[in-house]
């Protein structure tokens, strides 16, 4: 089974009782643990319970494949259905999740699989989007305006309220994975005390100025300014530090439609440049805007759409040829920053 994204919400408050595989996939991997946990706890009330669930690696597996078949036909101690937790899983899994599957199992287990950012020809993710009795639940990446809406939910979980700016300011500082964002908005309502309701800009720029991921935002800001000494630096710098490749695309690809966004509303629909901006959601940074202009005034619509095509074929290029996207990537940024 194949969820879209508009059921995923419905499927994890209330997953199908048919399927005995869940898959949660996706280069989001804070997004994909928070999913898997969520349904795990469906199943037991303990993830960590000793006669109900059982934590299996994908290691384990490919030495030992018949403790997957005893873990899953074993029977509950205390009746019910038992909860099998699959992490750190590769291709190799989808064998014996396919013989198991085929074997028409019974509802005395659960397996939750946590995979990485699977693409669409990945055994894993297939095995689990064709079976009948399984299903596969993507976590992607957040766009800003994804983000701005997790940002103020969570603010409010605190029972805190935030300034649209500090909002603004996150959603960019925070791209890439809800973890990481979710714990240094904990720190921010920690910072600003008990006392203090409204977390403004500055609030958000001295909690989370250090570890916001700010050398996303100086990638984009090098590379569309034309800068390639400083633009390949900070890209080398994103990879030292363990930055997945796909939030890297995805944050230029994002930066490249909202530029074209306000390209076309200019050139086809004769509004002025400050009038396209506003309609971006979220809006521009208050501090970015003239760095923003400049960008959108330097390129054409066409050269921006003929960019985003490219980014969105070297994710088919790295699969179809085997060439690594840290190479691919590299390589479009050098280009566009040299130009």
């Amino acid at each position: 089974m194949k969820l879209q994204p508009r059921q995923i919400d419905g499927f994890l408050k209330s997953p199908d009782r048919s399927v005995r595989a869940i898959l949660v996939y996706g280069p989001d991997q804070g997004l994909v643990k928070e999913r898997a946990q969520i349904l795990g706890l469906k199943i037991v009330a303990d993830l960590n319970d000793p006669f109900n669930a059982a934590h299996l690696t994908g290691e384990l597996i490919e030495h030992e494949p018949s403790r997957f078949f005893d873990e899953v036909n074993a029977q509950s101690l205390m009746g019910g259905t038992r909860l099998i937790r699959i992490t750190d899983v590769d291709n190799k899994f989808a064998v014996h999740l396919k013989d198991w599957l085929k074997s028409d199992p019974s509802d005395g287990a659960l397996v939750v699989i946590e995979g990485g950012a699977l693409g669409p020809r990945d055994a894993l993710r297939k095995q689990c989007e064709d079976a009948l009795n399984a299903a596969a639940l993507p976590c992607y990446v957040p766009d800003e305006r994804d983000m701005s809406n997790f940002i103020r939910d969570q603010i409010k979980e605190h029972g805190k309220a935030i300034e649209g700016d500090a909002v603004i300011w996150l959603s960019q500082a925070l791209k890439g994975d809800r973890a990481t964002a979710k714990m240094e908005i904990e720190k921010l309502c920690l910072y600003v005390g008990i006392n203090q309701n409204m977390i403004t800009l500055k609030d958000a720029q001295s909690s989370c100025g250090d570890n916001g991921d700010q050398g996303l935002d100086d990638l984009v800001n090098a590379t569309f300014g034309r800068d390639a000494v400083k633009s390949m630096s900070t890209l080398h710098h994103l990879i030292e530090e363990g930055t997945d490749m796909i939030v890297i695309q995805r944050t230029l690809q994002n930066h490249i439609r909202r530029l074209h966004q306000v390209k076309v509303d200019i050139e086809e629909n004769n509004q002025s440049i400050e009038l396209a901006m506003k309609k971006l959601q979220p809006p521009v940074f208050f501090k970015q805007e003239d760095r923003f202009k400049l960008q959108v005034q330097k390129f054409s619509g066409p050269y921006l759409r003929k960019l985003l095509a490219r980014l969105c074929e070297i994710e088919a290029d790295t699969k179809r040829t085997g060439t690594p996207s840290k190479t691919l990537i590299s390589d479009a940024i050098l280009k566009l920053s040299s130009l």
